[in-house]
């Protein structure tokens, strides 16, 4: 624990004054942080995640989701989601508005039915919840929330829909995590780890589909920065 007076713990990637780096350095954050989130295993994943040693400043635990090297810790870009807790937020609902149309778009789409249709119709409820309470975050907090953007995803077959999928489920749990570090609000910092770990099931329920690992990048989830996120998006918003 931290006492008054006593030197406080540096958290590799995140600023003095973010939400995690206050967090670690006050008990009675902490405690109320651990009530939150479920536990002290959350905290660890977050420190794991904001770096890994201190003389790496610039990453966010060695690399994004797909290879995000040093953007892993960057913020989104204010001009297009503003700045502080406000722009994570709106970041975060820009892709919540994309997953959850990528779904709407498959439920319609007829490759899929029985059981497999239910999965999807729920994950995409899911992300529509996400979509609504990030919306009323940024409301409540006197914000203006970002606009939905027009989309189109590729729907050739089945297979194809559920690796785009996985995709999509990865990125966004890998996305969440990047900006863990640069939260200031105890409260967003929760939220986005609410989120996070759902975004992360799907991840892991669709990966299994296809075969692969549930756990890719082994013990540790590894961040993705915003311009890695943001690239792997593009092709599927309609200007």
């Amino acid at each position: 624990m931290a006492n008054e007076g006593s030197e406080k713990m540096r958290v590799p990637g995140a600023p003095e004054d973010s939400a995690i780096s206050r967090v670690v350095n006050d008990p009675v954050s902490r405690r109320k942080f651990m009530t939150l989130t479920g536990g002290s295993a959350a905290l660890s994943a977050f420190l794991v995640a904001c770096g890994d040693d201190d003389d790496e400043t610039t990453t966010s635990g060695g690399g994004g989701g797909g290879g995000g090297g040093d953007s892993a810790g960057e913020r989104p870009p204010a001009d297009m989601f503003g700045t502080g807790d406000l722009g994570i937020l709106n970041y975060a609902l820009t892709l919540e508005f994309l997953e959850t149309a990528f779904y709407q778009d498959v439920a319609r789409s007829g490759l899929f039915s029985g059981s497999d249709q239910a999965t999807i119709q729920k994950f995409g409820a899911q992300e529509a919840e996400h979509v609504a309470a990030l919306t009323a975050a940024i409301k409540g907090a006197g914000g203006k929330p970002a606009a939905k953007p027009k989309t189109k995803f590729p729907l050739d077959n089945a297979m194809s829909v559920l690796e785009l999928a996985a995709t999509v489920e990865n990125l966004g749990a890998a996305a969440y995590l990047g900006q863990a570090g640069n939260i200031k609000s105890p409260q967003v910092l929760a939220s986005a780890l609410a989120i996070h770990t759902v975004e992360g099931r799907h991840a892991a329920a669709l990966n299994t589909l296809l075969g692969e690992s549930i756990v890719p990048d082994g013990a540790f989830a590894k961040p993705a920065g915003p311009t890695e996120v943001l690239d792997s998006v593009q092709p599927f918003i309609v200007s």
